[in-house]
């Protein structure tokens, strides 16, 4: 008999188990993680209590930023974990995608080319190396529609007493819409941060909220 025609059997069975956990993996995989609802924040004391002591979250969305006659349109995720944060700038070819993650005072930046450098002054830094920066040290309470609560700022309300702008630290940031977005609140959807050398425009199109 013919080596070909002593061959054993497919096992069909386990073939169909592991192409059908293969499949499940990779649809988990797949999934977006979803947001937990918060609590009603439509009172501005309540929505600065509530979220100014948010422990984890995340947004993204896209970025414009300009410096002088020079700028560009990316990407922009942030993750925020207590003290921690994780920024991702994503541009186009030039720029590539930049990291910037920090724990406290302890700030690193990894460019295009995986090359990690610490930040002593992020902003700054950020301006020198590439001639643009963005408003890191207070962007993930600006990003919330609340002002950053370790100094003083300037601030303006619209009538529904939603934030509308403020003034901290050289820059003037504004919101200029918000809408009902992942844990089920009025979040802000346009923002713009602008100092001297640069304008940051950011469309957040996703936030999500976790316990």
């Amino acid at each position: 008999m013919s080596a070909s025609a002593c061959s054993p059997k497919r096992p069909k069975g386990r073939l169909r188990l592991g192409a059908l956990a293969l499949s499940l993996v990779l649809i988990a995989g797949c999934v977006t993680p979803r947001s937990v609802d918060l609590p009603d924040i439509s009172e501005w004391d309540s929505r600065t209590a509530v979220l100014s002591q948010l422990d984890e979250f995340e947004f993204s969305g896209r970025i414009g930023v300009t410096a002088g006659e020079d700028g560009f349109n990316g990407r922009m995720r942030w993750y925020q974990d207590e003290d921690a944060f994780r920024a991702t700038v994503g541009g186009p070819l030039g720029i590539g995608t930049v990291r910037i993650e920090g724990d406290g005072p302890e700030v690193e930046l990894t460019d295009n080319d995986g090359q990690t450098t610490r930040l002593v002054d992020v902003e700054t830094d950020l301006y020198y190396r590439y001639g643009w920066t963005i408003p890191v040290e207070s962007l993930r309470f600006w990003a919330l529609g609340i002002p950053d609560p370790r100094a003083p700022a300037t601030t303006v309300f619209c009538e529904d007493g939603e934030l509308v702008s403020l003034e901290h630290r050289g820059w003037v940031f504004t919101i200029g819409r918000y809408r009902e977005e992942g844990g089920g609140q009025q979040m802000p959807r346009r923002l713009t941060a602008t100092n001297e050398s640069t304008r940051v425009r950011l469309v957040i199109d996703r936030w999500i909220f976790r316990e």
